[in-house]
């Protein structure tokens, strides 16, 4: 029988790609007690945390916060603005961009779903999911829908299951270029406030993001960002919501409050979030997470293994994905590592199951952290009899060493 309350020594290494290790500040702000959701200082609490979201979006314009998971705001962006039986445009990128067309197609949308174009030696049951988005494919596609039926483009930012980016602006340019009047609809679950994201700058008409990633608090919150045109768009589409309904929030949102329970505790650590983020500085954020993905993929490659991405422009700041060699199951190396060290690394999803593992570098991390993680998957690796080209916490130290963190953030750590 499993006991709770036996733990090793020492704090568990949570490097999966969310939820992220929470910083301790956050911790504790999330312990503080509850208050009255109806009373003046939940308002208080309620109007910071609106404002503070949406300089992480970069929006001028309404961010939605959600008591649930990312899954329920990919509910809500295709609710909230789409009917039953319109069409919309998808990209697979990953497995996460494969569940949310399963959504839609569950919704009663119609979905269409682009794929990558080439092949893969490394990956042939799934090339494209070590690549971003081809917004020239959108493009394309869109050019041909002289009737308009498309009601929107639904793209992932960072794809969580493959540790690829996807150039979001590149696909607004695609629609604009097409003179299509879709939604630009964009999963930034794992990307939000680890890299770069421009809800207003981007033209996306609505963002979807989670609290367990990039703002390092524990899965229960979800978001989305809505520019005009999708709150225009809400008034008439008519698939069925309430729970999800924007009208009744934004409303309410205006002096701080919901209209149901909100999640408080939860309020209390985005809060907490929002000042180290917004008082570290975004820019400083986006550095740090570039230099830690530069770090572990120094390792990566001193081993000799391939890397889940296979476009280095595109590389993701949250996580690397590290494919196993033919005939290593991927799963069986994490179970060894985490059994023998402690060390938690995410698993291969979907058509990767078995084939990679995800090495997470958010959250609550430093060098130190970091080089520890590398040091954890090399020797369970080696002890899976992979053979190594060379020694990837050897890569990694000097990467480290040799990269030091700009005085900004060496300053805000």
């Amino acid at each position: 029988m499993l006991q709770l309350d036996s733990h090793p020594t020492g704090r568990h290494f949570l490097q999966i790609p969310g939820p992220s290790p929470v910083p301790d500040r956050i911790l504790r702000a999330l312990s503080l007690p509850t208050i009255d959701h109806r009373g003046p200082e939940f308002g208080a609490l309620g109007r910071k945390v609106l404002a503070g979201i949406r300089q992480v979006f970069k929006t001028q314009h309404p961010v939605v916060i959600y008591p649930a998971s990312g899954t329920g705001a990919w509910e809500a962006a295709l609710s909230n603005t789409l009917s039953p039986g319109d069409h919309v445009l998808m990209f697979e990128t990953g497995h996460f961009a494969s569940l949310w067309q399963k959504m839609a197609a569950r919704l009663g949308i119609s979905t269409e779903f682009l794929v990558y174009g080439g092949t893969d030696a490394d990956l042939p049951q799934a090339p494209g999911w070590r690549h971003g988005v081809q917004a020239d494919l959108i493009e394309a596609r869109l050019r041909k829908d002289t009737g308009k039926k498309i009601k929107a483009v639904c793209v992932v930012h960072n794809e969580t299951s493959t540790g690829v980016t996807s150039d979001i602006a590149s696909v607004r340019r695609a629609i604009d270029a097409a003179g299509h009047p879709a939604l630009l609809m964009v999963d930034s679950i794992s990307g939000l406030a680890s890299a770069d994201f421009r809800h207003d700058e981007w033209g996306v008409d609505v963002t979807i993001s989670g609290s367990q990633k990039g703002l390092m608090l524990p899965p229960g919150i979800s978001f989305n960002a809505i520019s005009p045109r999708a709150l225009d768009a809400m008034k008439s589409a008519t698939l069925p919501r309430s729970f999800w309904a924007w009208d009744e929030i934004v409303e309410m949102n205006k002096d701080g409050y919901w209209p149901y329970t909100p999640n408080t505790n939860l309020l209390y650590g985005l809060s907490e979030s929002l000042d180290m983020l917004l008082g570290e500085g975004l820019d400083n954020v986006f550095a740090r997470h570039q230099r830690w993905g530069a770090g572990v993929r120094a390792a990566v490659n001193a081993w000799g293994l391939p890397i889940q991405c296979a476009d280095p422009a595109v590389y993701s700041p949250v996580l690397t994905g590290v494919i196993t060699p033919e005939g290593i199951d991927a799963d069986a190396v994490r179970r060894l590592i985490h059994q023998r060290f402690d060390l938690s690394l995410g698993t291969g999803l979907g058509k990767l199951k078995g084939r990679m593992f995800r090495m997470g570098h958010l959250g609550d991390s430093n060098d130190l952290t970091l080089v520890a993680m590398v040091a954890g998957v090399e020797m369970g690796l080696k002890l899976s009899g992979v053979k190594l080209a060379g020694s990837g916490v050897q890569a990694s130290m000097d990467y480290f060493a040799g990269h030091a963190a700009p005085a900004a953030l060496q300053k805000a750590a």
